[in-house]
């Protein structure tokens, strides 16, 4: 492992594991056991011996088992017990004729416009007749095979991202909420059924029927809603064995009006737009304030806008009677402002808004929108070489700008009133020979502070906080004596929300906002598997492993060290020695030097 600002401890350290905490639960395969000891003797986990670095701090990864799991550490008469359960990352199968706990969706409330599908899903035991109901109308869902789920996106770090087969027999049904008449699909999507002739008088599905072999079923029919339709919760059924259960689906399910939608306008100083309705989603263009759309779905406490992005209605406001945001554009023109270009694109009502950048290019999409342009009018600039602009869709028009600079230094987006402006950051202008960073404000963030915010921890239990904060103000004087203005968002262990952080750059625009931290691997981390990516790491900024308390003077000798060495390809003869004496190892390789601290 690295240790690369770890302190040879000055006083006999007693035996401690900082990770995980004792009955630590997880779905991972094994798991890293970090923590600490004096330096001399031996350390074992479960009677093995393990590694450790010169300071006596450990990280070796353990498999784990499904269940609980015991690791007893010992060194000479120190002994510490941590037991880790290790969950399945399935969701338990039913035992008997029942559905999987937690299984049925949808699990929140959600909102459709007429003629989208609806899927349900339950998981439940094989062999089972599964159905739901909804409205008075019955859907089969039909068992899939081969079910597969994905692992989260920090699977990515331990090259275990790929696709994951599902045991438990899951089942699964789509039902589109059609305002005119229209088939009821399910499973495999293929469509049966009989046309039920007329429409149902009030608000309410057409009659239907499924038939005995449930195999078929109606064409459900609804009237043209002038209001949204609460249809209620989903009904489950389960039949098994002679035995039937029936369960309450969590959600309810609304059908909204496509006539005269809601619209609502973004509150929030950066709204932010996602590709689904969870934070788990990604994240895409935020939206200025004053934006607005109409709403086409909602599901829990997201929106879906018209034009497919999601948002938290707690960023937004209804508008009262107003008509669907749609508008033209004809004339665009652009303007300096104080180390900026801006853009301005007068519209009748402000639309949502897309970006996307390239080298040497941005590209601006507005939606909802119609071009008439036939002039643009851009004078010489700073930042612009050229600027096209296309109708790539009905309602979407995208400017793309060609730039000077092959580095892109920032861009803002707002509206004043219904016009859109634009700014693209001009490039900083270059320093002298002695200074080259004169002129450039550059902000520092370390990362996490307060209380409650303590990051990662080393072997010692120092927090990742601190580090960060140690390691900010070890660059500080290194770019002010570069001729840079260096800015910080704490400069003491302050409690910073990352919206605090966003908000401090929009306030004080600097050149470049550095943000440090010291990342720690998911539990299912490899040592082995990841002992480059480790050392790519260290020579970038660390690693967490190595978090020691630089508080002391030999751990701010070690730290300085590591940093002149990271600073140049290859180490002077006197740093080799000086690495020797502070239990440094280095290793030439293609590409720089590996520092083992």
């Amino acid at each position: 492992m690295l240790w690369s600002s770890a302190a040879v401890a000055q006083t006999e350290q007693p035996l401690g594991v900082v990770y995980p905490p004792d009955g630590h639960e997880t779905t991972a395969a094994q798991i890293f056991l970090i923590g600490t000891a004096a330096p001399t003797g031996e350390v074992t986990v479960n009677g093995e011996p393990i590694d450790r670095s010169p300071a006596g701090h450990f990280a070796p990864s353990f498999p784990l088992q499904l269940g609980e799991n015991t690791f007893t550490l010992q060194r000479g008469s120190e002994t510490v017990v941590i037991r880790v359960i290790r969950n399945s990352a399935e969701p338990p199968a039913p035992i008997g004729a029942a559905f999987g706990e937690g299984s049925l969706s949808p699990a929140v409330d959600i909102a459709r416009m007429p003629g989208e599908t609806v899927c349900f899903g339950a998981i439940a035991p094989p062999n089972a007749a599964v159905s739901v109901t909804l409205a008075g109308i019955q859907v089969p869902l039909l068992p899939q095979s081969g079910a597969i789920a994905l692992p989260p996106n920090s699977a990515v770090l331990t090259s275990q991202n790929q696709p994951i087969s599902l045991t438990a027999q899951q089942y699964r049904g789509c039902a589109p909420l059609n305002a005119s008449p229209g088939a009821l699909i399910y499973g495999n999507s293929i469509v049966t059924g009989a046309v039920v002739p007329g429409a149902p008088s009030g608000v309410a599905f057409g009659a239907g029927s499924l038939s005995s072999d449930n195999r078929t079923i109606s064409w459900a029919v609804l009237p043209m809603l002038s209001q949204f339709q609460d249809l209620g919760q989903p009904e489950f059924q389960l039949q098994l064995n002679g035995e039937t259960v029936t369960q309450t689906g969590a959600g309810r399910v609304e059908l909204l009006s496509p006539i005269n939608p809601q619209v609502v306008e973004v509150i929030a100083a950066s709204g932010t737009a996602r590709s689904g309705a969870s934070t788990d989603f990604s994240r895409l263009t935020p939206l200025p304030t004053g934006t607005r759309a109409s709403v086409t779905g909602r599901e829990g406490e997201w929106l879906r806008l018209d034009y497919g992005a999601w948002i938290r209605s707690s960023e937004t406001r209804t508008v009262e009677n107003a008509a669907l945001p749609r508008s033209l554009i004809r004339s665009v023109t652009t303007r300096q402002a104080n180390g900026w270009t801006e853009i301005v694109f007068p519209l009748q009502v402000p639309v949502p808004v897309s970006v996307t950048q390239g080298d040497r290019t941005f590209t601006l999409t507005l939606h909802n929108t119609i071009a008439q342009t036939d002039t643009i009018r851009a004078d010489a600039d700073a930042v612009i070489d050229r600027l096209d602009w296309q109708q790539v869709a009905s309602d979407r028009v995208q400017y793309t700008f060609s730039l000077k600079s092959a580095q892109q230094w920032g861009y803002k987006l707002r509206y004043e009133g219904t016009s859109l402006i634009l700014s693209l950051r001009h490039p900083p202008q270059p320093g002298t020979r002695e200074q080259p960073l004169a002129g450039m404000r550059i902000l520092l963030d370390p990362g996490h502070g307060g209380p409650e915010d303590l990051g990662a921890r080393g072997p010692t239990g120092y927090p990742e906080k601190a580090q960060t904060l140690v390691i900010a103000n070890l660059i500080r004087p290194r770019l002010e004596a570069l001729g840079a203005t260096v800015l910080m968002t704490r400069e003491d262990d302050a409690d910073l929300f990352p919206q605090d952080r966003v908000n401090l750059i929009n306030e004080l625009e600097p050149t470049i906002a550095l943000s440090l931290h010291y990342n720690a691997l998911p539990d299912d981390g490899k040592r082995r598997r990841n002992r480059r990516n480790q050392h790519l790491l260290v020579q970038r900024s660390g690693s967490q492993s190595g978090a020691g308390d630089p508080r002391s003077t030999r751990a701010a000798a070690r730290s300085r060290l590591v940093w002149r060495l990271l600073e140049q390809p290859r180490p002077h003869p006197s740093h080799r020695r000086a690495c020797r004496s502070a239990g440094i190892r280095l290793y030439d390789q293609p590409g720089g030097i590996r520092v083992d601290c």
